[in-house]
Formats: C-alpha cells, sequence, structure tokens
C-alpha cells in the first residue's frame, strides 16, 4: 500500500489515517490497528514520526494565527454571533523527558498541560431561578463520596479522614435518564506553555468562534489563582461572567464537614445545610460557619498534614474568600449559564487517555505536537479537516521514512 506521493512516502490519505491513529492511541497500539485495519506496514517509530511532525507543521499554522490574533487580523470563523457561550480552563498531568539526551528516559518530570473546552449552549434566560434545590446527586452519600474523591485525587484539594456513615435506602437508585444536552459545539484548546500563553490560546479560539460576541457568556473554572489571572487579563473586558465550577467548591464544603467532628449523622446534616447555602447563594453564610468552624479546631500549624481537621478548614475558609465573587450561583442559573466545568473535565479525560501514564514519556516537542492533534480531532467545528487543507512544509528526504524541512 506504499505510494510515493507524499513527504513520508505514503499518500495524503494514508498519512491522515496515520496521524488519526497515532493522536489517538499509543504509536505501538497504532501501528498493530493500522496493520490490522489497512494492511498497512509500518512501525511504531514511523507512527510517532508522522505524527509528532503533522502536530507540529499544526502547532506553527496555531501560533500563525495568534500572531494575526495580536495584531487585529485574525478573521472569523462565523459571522453570526452565538446566543451563549462558555470558556472552561483546567489543567492535566503527563511525563516529559530530556529531548537531547541519549536513548531513554531522562530527566523526568510530571507536567502541567493545559486544556480549554469553548463551547456553545441551548439554554433560556429564566426569571426565576430554574432548579432551586440541588440536584439529587448532590444530595446522595454515596454518590457524594465517590465524587469527592475523585476530585480529590486529581490533586488541589485538602483530604479530611472519613468516617463511613449509614448508607441512605436510595443510596443505589438509579440514576436519571439523562434528557437533551445542552451543549451544542464543543473545541479542544491544548498546550505544554505557561498560562500566559495558555490565555491567548483561549482568547484567539474565543475570537474565532466569535464566543465573545454572544449575549450570555462564562468563564467557569476551579480556584487556581492563573484561571482567574486569564479572565481578568483576556475575558472580563469581553464580557464574560466569572463562575467557580460548584463540584470544586461542593468538595471543599464536605471536606469541611467532616474536618470540623461529630458523628456521621451531624456530619452529613452540617455538610447538607453548608451545601444548600452555596447553591442558594448565600455565600456570606457559608463564610460565617465555616469561619467559626475553623475557628474551634485553631490555626493549622505550619508542619500539619492536609488530611489534619485544622488545614482542612483553613483550606476551605480561604478558598471561598477568594472566590466569593463567583459564587452567585442562582443568578447564573437565571442567566442560563453553566455552573459546573464538567465538559472540560471530559475532554481532559480523553487527552489524559492518549497522553498520560506511568510508562509514557514525552518531549516538550513531541507533547505539544501529540495535544495539537488530539485537541483538533476532538473539536466538532472542523478544525481537523481545515488544518488538512493547509498547503504542508516541503521536505528533503535524510534517510529512510526521515525527512528534514527543506531550507
Amino acid at each position: 500500500m506504499k505510494l510515493d506521493l507524499g513527504p513520508e512516502d505514503y499518500s495524503p490519505a494514508l498519512v491522515r489515517k496515520i496521524v488519526r491513529h497515532g493522536g489517538k492511541d499509543p504509536f505501538e497500539e497504532a501501528s498493530v490497528d493500522l496493520h490490522e485495519d489497512l494492511g498497512l506496514d509500518i512501525t511504531p517509530k514511523q507512527v510517532q514520526r508522522i505524527t509528532e511532525r503533522v502536530g507540529a507543521e499544526w502547532a506553527q499554522a496555531r501560533d500563525r494565527e495568534v500572531a494575526a490574533f495580536r495584531q487585529g487580523h485574525l478573521p472569523r470563523l462565523h459571522s453570526q454571533a452565538p446566543e451563549v457561550a462558555a470558556v472552561m480552563p483546567d489543567g492535566g498531568r503527563l511525563q516529559t523527558r530530556a529531548s537531547d539526551a541519549k536513548p531513554g528516559v531522562h530527566d523526568p518530570k510530571w507536567r502541567e498541560p493545559k486544556y480549554g473546552c469553548c463551547l456553545t449552549l441551548d439554554t433560556k434566560e429564566s426569571r426565576k431561578d430554574p432548579a432551586p434545590e440541588p440536584p439529587e446527586a448532590f444530595l446522595n452519600q454515596e454518590r457524594v463520596a465517590r465524587l469527592v474523591g475523585e476530585v480529590a485525587s486529581r490533586g488541589g484539594v485538602p483530604v479530611a479522614r472519613t468516617r463511613k456513615g449509614p448508607e441512605r435506602a436510595d443510596a443505589r437508585r438509579r440514576r436519571p435518564r439523562r434528557g437533551r444536552s445542552r451543549y451544542l459545539v464543543r473545541t479542544a484548546v491544548a498546550t505544554m506553555g505557561r498560562s500566559e500563553r495558555f490565555g491567548e490560546l483561549l482568547a484567539m479560539e474565543t475570537h474565532r468562534r466569535s464566543l465573545d460576541l454572544a449575549r450570555r457568556k462564562a468563564f467557569v473554572g476551579d480556584g487556581e489563582q492563573y484561571n482567574w489571572s486569564i479572565w481578568r487579563e483576556h475575558f472580563r473586558p469581553r464580557g464574560f461572567v466569572a463562575i467557580l465550577d460548584f463540584v470544586h467548591l461542593l468538595t471543599y464544603i464536605y471536606q469541611s464537614a467532616q474536618a470540623a467532628g461529630g458523628s456521621a449523622k451531624r456530619r452529613w446534616s452540617r455538610y447538607e445545610r453548608w451545601l444548600r447555602w452555596a447553591w442558594g447563594g448565600e455565600r456570606a453564610r457559608l463564610l460565617r460557619a465555616l469561619t467559626r468552624a475553623a475557628a474551634r479546631v485553631g490555626e493549622p500549624p505550619g508542619n500539619a498534614a492536609e488530611s489534619d481537621p485544622r488545614r482542612v478548614l483553613a483550606s476551605a475558609r480561604t478558598y471561598v474568600i477568594n472566590n466569593l465573587d463567583k459564587m452567585d450561583y442562582p443568578r447564573y442559573r437565571k442567566l442560563g449559564l453553566p455552573t459546573s466545568s464538567a465538559p472540560v473535565e471530559s475532554q481532559i479525560k480523553q487527552f489524559n487517555r492518549r497522553v498520560k501514564g506511568t510508562e509514557k514519556f514525552w518531549t516538550e516537542e513531541g507533547a505539544e505536537a501529540v495535544l495539537q492533534v488530539r485537541a483538533a480531532y476532538l473539536s466538532q467545528d472542523g478544525r481537523a479537516d481545515r488544518n488538512w487543507a493547509l498547503p504542508r512544509p516541503h521536505y528533503r528526504a535524510v534517510g529512510r521514512n526521515r525527512l528534514a524541512l527543506a531550507g
């Protein structure tokens, strides 16, 4: 099936299939699948070289768009503005290695790639709060404990020691069937770059899709300070409403209710009360309760463990103070804006399946390239097709299946 038609010695159609497989699955697995599905004999190293080469080209094209955006010359893909839009930033984890070292893994490090989900939504405004009561899932002990464990495992939330309480009779009730999705079109932004660079990429994607022209628009994130630095620089001037992801807040509330002590019944009752205050926008009331609970246990010493009740409560109080202006949830629901960053969390899981693992080590350049391929295929606006339509650089041969950029 080899054809001498393209710079990689494969036809353009085959290169597209190789890159799609290499951007979604480990190179070894992609090699096997390409052989089984297409009868194509290609080594994992060849899949890697082609995927990373194309991903690097797409990263360069993206950087040219950033330059045009800075100069005010980047055209919009859509002239008509959406009614509702949202931008959701978050971070992931992957391992890097030195790129100029001998074969093998040298100087391994865990790094945080930055991910963003930009989406349009189909929601309506309401004069009254359309959901004055918290969802059933947030009032089910078993499901809340599982949710908190998932969030805490990703880091950033102090974990209190908990004692298993009595299981509610409805703990194993089936989850309600989901209705029609409110989400319309999602696109992905991904980079190994610093937060300043990430913010610029998010702003560019927002401009390109005309999300900044939406009448109602939200910027939903967790408590990471760089998220709100990005919002202040790029999104507050464009009218995006800053919203603290409610699930992260719920996690702090649950951990604090546990840390404040008492019987299992009392701790759960405390959690429910504090949760309802947060859901209902009673921010000052929640802060007073956390302040009193923190005062009762005292200040945490400098060497306090993450699970120390004093540290858990102090951290939760600080978290609420820092984000108090982003917790007006009844107002956000009336505007039809999302209060959860679930869409970006879902995207991160798909990125993680490709790039995260204890045995996966990336060079900085390789990770950035593969992230661009994965982001293009996760985006629902035809980005991958637009990228493939771009003219490709001319390469000169330097050995079998090894190409160098000409000039």
